[in-house]
């Protein structure tokens, strides 16, 4: 489990985060909903010590993560996939999945093999230079970047940004497949309605820096309201 509590952070003299409180389960996949600027990346980052917490704690299965850095936090079990994707163009699909392991002190890692029966695309073009994916295939890559060091807990930022929406809807069933089979958790910022409903176990919704509601998915699929409250769509 996550267990975040008072945590305060942001940027400079501006507080993003003010005394947040939450608590992520291990084992199911939970997304984090929310309008642009309320935090959501913010609090990513600072779980990943990208960003230093002010005050307040964040724990991972009981180890203290928010004075350690960024590869330690990721050795601690915590995959991070950012915005962006920020994989390395000018290497092939096998080279960047290679590179994830530099450092790699945590455990056996999983084998290329598995990632391959994954996403099968990525064996078809292990050779192929990652710049020239479409922006789909990238985040496919990105995802089985982050996933190859066994993490238990996968924080996603905004995956589904610029990338169509068969696409998505194929990253979503994928990613729900392997949360399921490996007991993955995962942490999913994401403004795709359609993505979370393919995803999600539980939603949060965050506004202003702290969550100020929940449901299961199923509430969500019956009941609209709190998407039209928070994401006005």
């Amino acid at each position: 489990m996550l267990e975040i509590r008072n945590l305060s952070s942001g940027y400079r003299d501006a507080l993003v985060l003010r005394d947040f409180d939450c608590r992520i389960a291990g084992g199911r996949v939970t997304a984090l909903m929310g309008r642009n600027g309320m935090g959501k990346t913010t609090l990513l980052k600072t779980i990943m010590g990208l960003i230093a917490a002010r005050t307040g704690t964040i724990s991972f299965d009981g180890e203290m993560l928010q004075n350690l850095s960024t590869h330690l936090i990721s050795r601690a079990g915590i995959g991070y996939v950012p915005q962006g994707r920020e994989i390395f163009d000018g290497f092939t699909v096998f080279e960047n999945l290679r590179l994830s392991l530099l450092g790699h002190e945590g455990g056996e890692p999983l084998p290329i093999a598995q990632i391959y029966d994954w996403f099968p695309i990525l064996k078809e073009r292990a050779e192929q230079k990652a710049g020239t994916f479409s922006g789909g295939q990238q985040q496919i890559l990105a995802i089985a970047r982050a996933l190859i060091g066994r993490p238990k807990m996968l924080l996603l930022d905004e995956p589904t940004e610029g990338i169509q929406p068969s696409i998505v809807h194929e990253i979503g069933l994928q990613l729900g497949k392997i949360a399921r089979d490996t007991g993955l958790g995962i942490l999913i910022v994401e403004q795709n309605v359609d993505m979370v409903r393919t995803l999600a176990d539980h939603v949060l919704f965050m506004e202003n820096g702290s969550i100020r509601e929940s449901c299961d998915i199923e509430a969500l699929r019956r009941d609209d309201s709190l998407l039209h409250r928070y994401l006005s769509v």
